[in-house]
């Protein structure tokens, strides 16, 4: 039965990777936060989580349709080729990035009910140290926010500001997957993902995962066909939070670099979700801040091998596939149609995702 008349509430995120080298900043490897600044907690003074209307954002429904799938322009990879018509049914998809303090909350529901371990800093699913890691902490990794300390989970600040509504960084593929699972169960949907090895469940059952590929792009474009952004064809800093240089014609971006706003020298330049404009169907940063993890295996060749009717990825493979961009990629690496990959088990320090469900 299809849901949209219904507001569905739930959680965002996103995910990208490191961008060009530049100097190292003192504070690169010692981003501990500013000492008078609490942490942010992700629960409330009693222990108990907050109620599902106080932290979850609305997803958005895009509608079913066809679009143009691929680079238009012939000036990326070979594997973003040839461009194809896919046609895609309705499908939720989330309006921003999943946050630090979205997915703090899943932890500690799941540190609470013994589901995850947390060794050498790295948060993993409880038995299978060191296999299915979820996330890392900031004892494992620099660009991570998250904090464990005393049995709880927490978000830390960086520099003089909070980091609880960035999105989720050095967040495994497996760890966005655990997360839907739980989203799923609190709105009483089926889970997405196996139980005990967490691979993707076909046909796609109607709970929280991630988003295919083809609905990542064809949500991004934002209704617009054949356009290299989710707004036109240029791109400048006050559309996204990406790396700008001079090697790309259509970066029109007056500022250079990181982007101004966010670098405040002590990585991850990362902003809150949802402070640039949305595309044509109300999702935020579907273009820089972070890459995002989908629930596709990534396959070269997929364009020319895929079906066109609701693609679903390759049967298997040894990478999944990140779309978006990050704050450190370049305008090259933003477009719609750029096609990336990573292993799902490792903890990249600016992959992120957002949230997908089907419409009926």
């Amino acid at each position: 039965m299809k849901e949209a008349a219904i507001l569905i509430v739930v959680m965002m995120a996103m995910g990208l990777q490191g961008g060009p080298a530049r100097a190292s900043h003192p504070t690169d490897m010692d981003n501990t936060g500013d000492a008078n600044m609490p942490d942010v907690s992700v629960v409330q003074p009693d222990g108990q989580p907050r109620t599902q209307q106080a932290h979850l954002s609305d997803m958005v429904l895009i509608p079913g349709g066809s679009f143009e799938m691929g680079d238009g322009f012939s000036e990326g990879w070979a594997e973003e080729r040839p461009v194809r018509m896919v046609t895609l049914d309705a499908f939720y998809i989330g309006r921003h990035e999943v946050t630090h303090r979205q997915y703090g909350e899943f932890l500690n529901w799941a540190n609470a009910q013994g589901l995850i371990t947390v060794a050498e800093g790295v948060v993993c699913k409880a038995g299978v140290w060191p296999r299915h890691h979820y996330c890392s902490t900031v004892t494992a990794h620099p660009y991570s926010q998250i904090l464990y300390r005393d049995g709880v989970f927490s978000v830390r600040a960086k520099g003089a500001r909070s980091m609880a509504d960035d999105p989720v960084t050095c967040v495994t593929w497996y760890g966005a997957a655990a997360y839907c699972n739980w989203l799923s169960g609190r709105l009483g949907k089926q889970p997405c993902y196996d139980s005990t090895t967490l691979l993707p469940i076909y046909p796609l059952p109607n709970g929280v995962r991630l988003p295919t590929e083809a609905q990542w792009e064809y949500a991004a474009r934002g209704g617009l066909v054949g356009k290299r952004f989710p707004w036109g064809d240029t791109i400048t800093h006050s559309q996204a939070n990406y790396y700008s240089a001079t090697d790309y014609d259509y970066d029109r971006s007056p500022t250079r670099t990181f982007h101004p706003a966010w670098d405040d020298g002590i990585r991850p330049f990362t902003s809150p979700v949802g402070g640039f404009p949305a595309n044509g169907y109300g999702l935020h940063d579907v273009a820089g801040n972070v890459r995002e993890w989908c629930n596709d295996w990534y396959l070269d060749s997929y364009y020319r091998s895929g079906p066109s009717e609701n693609p679903t990825g390759p049967s298997s493979g040894t990478a999944r596939i990140v779309r978006g961009g990050a704050w450190g990629d370049s305008a090259f690496d933003v477009r719609v149609a750029r096609r990336k990959h990573d292993v799902p088990h490792l903890r990249y320090g600016n992959n992120g995702f957002r949230i997908a469900m089907n419409a009926e």
